[in-house]
This record gives C-alpha cells, structure tokens and sequence, in this order.
C-alpha cells in the first residue's frame, strides 16, 4: 500500500487563509484587462517593491496609478 505524507499548514498560515477565505471577492474590472511585460533593473524592481510592500499596496496597482497618470485620454 503507498503512503502519502502531507504537510499540515501553520496555524499563522491557516488563520490567514481563512481569513482570506471569507473575504468578499475583488471587484471585477470595469473594463477588460491587457496583460504586458517590461524588462527593469533589478535594483529598480527591489525598490518598487520593498516600497509598496511598506505602504502596503499592490505593484500593480501602483504602476497602473502611474500609467494612468502619463497616458491621460484624449
């Protein structure tokens, strides 16, 4: 008969994911989402991130602020 292990989560971890799990879902996007890459220093990404994760907030939400900013509609 095979045996299969599996790893019990932290209780940390499993608070967080339920948590998690009884927040409301994230409001869909009002509009249908682009997905594009970008190639940036690694010392530039370091700072994007530590700096959002001190503030709290996403990357991607930052930069899609940013985007926003210099790419105002016509």
């Amino acid at each position: 008969m095979k045996t299969v292990a599996f790893k019990m989560p932290t209780p940390a971890k499993a608070d967080a994911w339920v948590a998690e799990r009884d927040a409301p879902p994230p409001p869909a996007p009002a509009e249908q989402m682009k997905r594009f890459t970008i190639d940036v220093p690694v010392s530039l990404h370091t700072r994007i991130k530590v700096q959002c994760a001190a503030k709290g907030v996403k990357m991607a939400d930052v930069i899609r602020e940013m985007l926003e900013r210099e790419f105002q509609p016509t």
